[in-house]
């Protein structure tokens, strides 16, 4: 389990820092060696045991050196995959959000797009109804304006008949008291006033009928 070895981890850091801290150890361990050499080597003044202990501080210095310089190598090689790996998550981060603006913007552009669909259409009905009820109002007034104008036609019909009714009742009184007619001129001339009469009471229409 990851829980349980920690070397086994993506990023290997908890490997890497154990072999870092064996490779520590082991050139101070070499560092010691070679200090232990030269102090016992010291006080025989002996050429022999001299020459092994400043070969063996030579040896142990060099390993030393080198384990350093190997360690420090590694370091370098390990922060810059780091970096690398760190800049890569980074890449793919910021190209998932891009992706996901990229498609936010779509689908924002596109419901903004259908809305002003919707805002035209709107505005078209509007408009349109608006041209009907102007249409339909003009109707009613021109009705309207025709229907007052007919009331009124049937109104000065109505007092030309009675008008009309009048004339002829008097007509009919007039020809009641008149006790006969002396001549045919007389007559005559009584049958064209009231062809005159009842011909000025009717309407034009009429008349010119």
């Amino acid at each position: 389990m990851a829980s349980s070895s920690p070397s086994t981890t993506a990023s290997g850091r908890p490997s890497r820092r154990r072999q870092r801290s064996v490779r520590v150890t082991v050139a101070v361990a070499l560092l010691a060696v070679a200090t232990v050499a030269v102090v016992l080597a010291l006080p025989t003044q002996s050429p022999l045991w001299l020459s092994v202990a400043s070969i063996l501080s030579l040896a142990c210095g060099w390993a030393a050196a080198r384990i350093t310089y190997t360690e420090l190598a590694q370091s370098r090689r390990d922060n810059a995959a780091d970096r690398a790996a760190q800049a890569q998550a980074y890449r793919t981060m910021f190209a998932e959000r891009a992706s996901d603006h990229a498609e936010f913007t779509t689908a924002m552009t596109d419901r903004m797009a259908r809305t002003d669909r919707e805002v035209v259409e709107l505005q078209t009905s509007v408009v349109e109804a608006q041209r009907r009820a102007a249409e339909a109002e003009t109707r009613v007034q021109r009705e309207a304006r025709r229907a007052a104008e007919a009331d009124a036609r049937l109104v000065e019909l109505q007092e030309k008949v009675q008008e009309l009714e009048i004339r002829r009742a008097e007509q009919a009184d007039q020809l009641a008291s008149w006790d006969g007619f002396e001549t045919v001129v007389d007559l005559m001339a009584w049958e064209e006033k009231v062809g005159a009469v009842t011909k000025a009471a009717l309407p034009p229409e009429a008349r010119e009928a």
